[in-house]
């Protein structure tokens, strides 16, 4: 067992950079967090800097450390994760980015996506990649940058660009170029990886015209992958723990059951199921994931673990529009007092699309909509409604979860900022039926994070002790009867199809 105290997550998500510092019993110890920009160059654009992105989290993984009272040398390992999809290239010679990030929001390649599903590749890629067809992967987004920034595809064929989701850019810059490596979870969200062989699929590079030698290593999720260099933490520290961020989360909800599930209300909002080691054929336009691969002793390859993921792509986000873009808050915590001002939303419905709808609809075009305003509307239904689009949409993915696994969901695991919002938390468990459960320690992405690092390094003995961690803070018991459960997801499914194809049908 190492001696050192703390282990230090480092999450970097689609708004902002933070790092944790962990003790051995799963508490916060230091937190360090940052705000960066996005941009919008154009409608349905997304992007960011991906210097921005490493300035921010080594600024907060310092900042983590001084909050904590830690140094390097208390620091048993690193376990990075991310937002996943988000796409990043970048000379191999200088590690200077070619483009701004393609972030996992961007819709820019839909119509390429549209191309290969008429093309006939639509079955083929999903029965690969366990991926629907979407802008949402990095796939389309990296043909797309080599195609579109000048030298791109000049540098990629002669092996001098790399490519790397985030945790790929974060492990290259923590080493100084010295690892170019991913982990299988990452890897799964790209639509280059195929989930029977556990490695990259030639065929579908050669379809994308994608060259082999941009793509990183694929190493465990839970091992030494390198050592950030002594000059960004004071110290040298071992990297041993990847996974996207929701495949994070789902580890530190200590999901490691088949069966088990969690939802995170981040920007975004995402479902999990563990199904097991064998990956799960949606037939609801699920996506079928991997959760983390575990290294296996004496064996080069990881042990995977499969999931079920159905992903909401505006949740937290939607407050903060009514924060930022109409100004009904003017901080997003006080949006849980005004929607409990109303004892309902006066069947006014929102649905957040303003991205696209993710599963199970994936539609592009579909775009965000308010329905049912009266006269007398107030910004307390908006505000009711926007919260309850959250849960409205979450049930969604469950029902379809249930039909793929054929296992019927007992509890629901929650974390994210938005999961301390007591007034959703209860929305969410009158819609789905099943109560939810709050951990007593809500970081779930950077805890799993943590996990997968300390477990690499013995900081954790086993998954068990590191299980034994996790411990509920509140459940949520739900109190509508099936009758009203059933006629506010009719209505709801009502309002979701007024909003699709909407941009499709722009200018016509």
């Amino acid at each position: 067992m190492t001696t050192n105290e703390f282990v230090l997550a480092l999450d970097q998500g689609t708004t902002s950079s933070r790092a944790i510092v962990f003790d051995r019993d799963g508490v916060v110890r230091g937190v360090g967090q940052r705000e960066f920009r996005q941009h919008y160059p154009r409608p349905g654009w997304v992007e960011h800097d991906a210097n921005e992105i490493w300035h921010s989290q080594l600024d907060v993984a310092r900042e983590a450390l001084r909050n904590a009272g830690a140094a390097a040398a208390d620091i048993a390992a690193i376990g990075i994760t991310n937002q996943r999809e988000t796409t990043l290239i970048w000379e191999r010679s200088t590690g200077r980015p070619l483009a701004r990030a393609i972030v996992w929001q961007d819709r820019r390649t839909a119509p390429m996506c549209d191309q290969l599903r008429q093309d006939g590749h639509g079955e083929f890629l999903q029965a690969r990649t366990g991926l629907v067809v979407d802008a949402y992967f990095s796939g389309t987004k990296l043909a797309w940058l080599l195609d579109h920034v000048p030298g791109a595809r000049r540098l990629a064929e002669r092996g001098e660009l790399a490519f790397g989701t985030v945790d790929t850019w974060l492990i290259w810059q923590l080493t100084g170029g010295a690892v170019h490596s991913t982990d299988p979870s990452n890897a799964s969200r790209t639509m280059l990886f195929d989930l029977h062989t556990q490695d990259w699929n030639d065929d579908i590079l050669a379809l994308l015209n994608i060259p082999r030698s941009v793509l990183p290593q694929i190493a465990p999720s839970s091992a030494i992958v390198g050592e950030a260099l002594p000059e960004w933490l004071g110290g040298s520290v071992p990297i041993a723990g990847v996974a996207g961020d929701q495949q994070a989360a789902t580890f530190g909800q200590a999901c490691f059951t088949p069966g088990m599930a969690k939802n995170t209300y981040g920007t975004g909002c995402f479902m999990l199921m563990n199904v097991g080691d064998k990956p799960v054929e949606s037939r609801n336009n699920l996506l079928s994931t991997v959760g983390w691969g575990l290294p296996q002793a004496g064996q080069d390859k990881w042990k995977p673990a499969y999931m079920l993921e159905g992903g909401v792509f505006v949740a937290g986000a939607a407050v903060q529009w009514l924060r930022d873009g109409l100004g009904i808050i003017q901080r997003s915590e006080e949006i849980e007092s005004l929607a409990a001002s109303v004892s309902d939303t006066d069947d006014v419905f929102m649905v957040p699309a303003f991205a696209g709808l993710g599963a199970p609809h994936w539609d592009p075009y579909a775009r965000g909509t308010l329905v049912g305003l009266t006269r007398g509307t107030t910004r307390a239904h908006i505000a009711r409604a926007t919260l309850e689009s959250i849960a409205l949409q979450s049930a969604e993915l469950l029902t379809c979860m249930n039909a793929d696994s054929g296992i019927a969901l007992t509890e629901l695991r929650v974390d994210g900022g938005a999961a301390r919002n007591d007034l959703l938390m209860q929305m969410q468990a009158d819609i789905l039926g099943v109560p939810v459960v709050r951990p007593r320690v809500p970081e779930s992405t950077a805890l799993g994070a943590a996990g997968l690092a300390g477990l690499a390094v013995g900081f954790w003995s086993s998954q068990d002790e590191f299980a034994s961690k996790w411990q509920a803070e509140r459940t949520f018991t739900p109190a509508w009867p099936q009758s009203v459960r059933d006629a506010r997801m009719k209505r709801w499914r009502q309002a979701v199809e007024l909003s699709k194809g909407w941009s499709a049908g722009a200018g016509k």
